[in-house]
């Protein structure tokens, strides 16, 4: 008997017709550091379910006539340090990576920036997007480690905006790229640069926090404990975003011939009296200044572009803390904004997708 395997193959027309959008999306900033900008972005921000996932009514309430009335002029004041004469750092970095990508990519790719919250919208980036016939749109979430709050939030925001469109291309989603080679290799040289000009007693990894009971809805396996459960990524708990954080870790750790013992995993900005993954940055710091660590080299992996968490909140306010417990130099490592490393990791995520 005799059988045959068919193969699939791209025809020369559909090579000429294809056309391919990419979708970049970091999470948001105000469009200016006001109060009122500020308040606006922290109400859309903070309404998001998946952000802060109460019931509507509650969450309304809580964000209308509490949070954002009270936290909008302090945050406010925290933005206008952050802020430089172009703006935002978040989107100054957005737009290079946009404008670099493209020219990586060449003419059979559209890449376009959004924001999850505020300005350039993902309703406008799709919309912009829309309107090239494309044959495929790639997202691109700019978030390592998946979260519901975070990457899971665009997906659903895309999924909106695209589900009354007559005609939909192919719609692809990076779903993570904490291992891919060049983020690690990324964050590593920039490790290793701060490490040759001194030696440091101890290395915080400080990534975003979320509520321990977002991870605990996403366990489908019930395997979480939080706590030896993430020492190693594993099929049942992949999709845990603290087991990420702690492989991502292991990786840089890995790369820069960090020895065990002398770094510390963290989770930094909570919200509420809610209990958050742990254990807190802010109660590690003087932790460690007691066991007479003097010097610190701090990074942020949970996000690829500087920004009020990692500058002001990790940069500066963590710094003044580890000071004031007699701690000698905190010194922050940046992230990747746009580097030409970074630019190489999406073109290949991109392509590979």
């Amino acid at each position: 008997m005799h059988t045959e395997t068919l193969t699939y193959t791209s025809t020369s027309t559909e090579k000429q017709i294809k056309k391919t959008g990419v979708l970049i999306v970091n999470l948001g900033t105000p469009d200016s550091p006001s109060v009122p900008d500020v308040r606006k972005y922290l109400r859309e921000f903070l309404m998001d379910e998946r952000v802060i996932d109460i019931p509507y009514l509650n969450r309304w309430f809580l964000i209308n006539f509490i949070i954002a009335p009270f936290r909008a002029p302090k945050s406010a004041k925290v933005y206008r340090e952050l802020w430089t004469p172009e703006g935002s750092p978040l989107k100054i970095y957005g737009h290079s990576v946009e404008e670099k990508l493209q020219k990586v990519l060449g003419d059979n790719y559209v890449v376009k920036l959004a924001m999850r919250y505020q300005n350039p919208s993902i309703e406008k980036g799709l919309t912009e997007l829309r309107k090239e016939c494309l044959t495929d749109i790639i997202v691109v979430p700019f978030f390592p480690q998946y979260a519901s709050a975070s990457t899971g939030s665009v997906y659903k925001k895309v999924m909106e905006v695209i589900k009354d469109w007559e005609v939909l291309p192919e719609i692809k989603f990076i779903n993570r790229f904490l291992d891919h080679p060049k983020f690690v290799e990324g964050f590593v040289n920039l490790g290793k640069k701060y490490m040759a000009q001194r030696d440091y007693d101890h290395f915080v990894f400080s990534y975003h926090g979320i509520p321990e009971r977002q991870i605990t809805k996403g366990d489908v396996a019930n395997h979480c404990s939080f706590g030896s459960c993430c020492d190693t990524l594993t099929t049942q708990n992949q999709h845990c975003y603290r087991a990420q954080c702690f492989e991502t870790t292991r990786l840089f750790v890995k790369g820069m011939g960090i020895p065990e013992g002398k770094y510390t995993i963290a989770f930094q900005s909570r919200l509420g009296k809610t209990p958050w993954i742990k254990p807190y940055t802010d109660e590690i710091i003087p932790e460690l200044a007691k066991k007479g660590v003097k010097s610190v080299l701090a990074f942020s992996p949970a996000f690829v572009a500087d920004c009020l968490e990692t500058t002001i909140e990790v940069g500066e306010e963590y710094k003044e803390l580890f000071e004031k417990e007699g701690g000698q130099h905190w010194q922050l490592v940046e992230s990747l904004n746009d580097s030409d490393i970074w630019i190489e990791a999406l073109e290949d995520m991109v392509r590979k997708a």
